[in-house]
Order: structure tokens, then sequence, then C-alpha cells
């Protein structure tokens, strides 16, 4: 099965239709269900989406995302190494901001070569595969 690694702004996207990306990334959703795609997340990217809709659209809403997100995706969890990764990435780059969430990502995918879906240029910037849809 292919697998993509999902990032924190698609998965935001899909839910939130204020979203400039929404359309985007529920048609992405579409298409990776059409394709046979499945989908991972790493428990970083869990929490950071989780949090973003928590405070952005309430309690209900969080938890419903959460209990979808567990039936319909794979949950990864890093390992030591690989946060020593990410964190010796970010320390690479020190003229750009990325999040430790997204080093973590960015590791991972490599690791496990992985696409990452992503709306982020960060992702392109650390030389990593993203996929993009289209």
């Amino acid at each position: 099965m292919r697998v993509v690694l999902a990032d924190t702004g698609p998965l935001y996207a899909a839910l939130d239709p204020d979203d400039d990306n929404h359309e985007r990334a529920r048609e992405d959703i579409e298409r990776l269900n059409l394709e046979g795609f499945g989908v991972m997340v790493a428990y970083p990217t869990l929490c950071e989406s989780y949090s973003l809709i928590l405070y952005r659209m309430g309690v209900a809403v969080a938890h419903g995302w959460l209990e979808e997100l567990r039936e319909r995706a794979t949950l990864l969890n890093p390992t030591p190494e690989d946060y020593g990764k990410a964190s010796d990435l970010l320390l690479g780059y020190l003229d750009q901001g990325f999040s430790l969430f997204d080093a973590v990502a960015a590791v991972l995918a490599g690791r496990m070569e992985l696409p990452v879906w992503t709306y982020d240029h960060h992702f392109d910037v650390m030389r990593v595969e993203v996929w993009r849809g289209t």
C-alpha cells in the first residue's frame, strides 16, 4: 500500500471551511482515497493538530476529529533517535523558522521513505519528498 505522512496543515484545512486550503485538502483526501493511499500521522503532528483544532474550533470538534483520525490513519511514534536527528536538522538551518514538529516529520519521512502531505514550503527547503495531490 502506498502511504503519505500527513502534516498539520492539510489535516486542519480539511476540517475548517474558513481555511484557505479547505477545498484543496478535501480534494486531496478524495484523491488519496481513490488512489488507495494510506495516511500516517506522527504523534507530534497529532498533538499539534489536535491543539490547533481545540483552540480554534472547540472541544466537540476536536474530539470528533480525534476519533475519526484514530479510525482512519495509522499513528506513528518517533524514536528518541528521530528527535535527536530532528534537533540536528533544525540546527543546520539557522536562518529558517522550522518547527520541531516539521523537523520530526521530515526525519520520519526520510527514514521511512514516505512523501509528506503538506502545504508547507519548509519541507521543500529541507529536501523532503512532498505529496502534492496533482
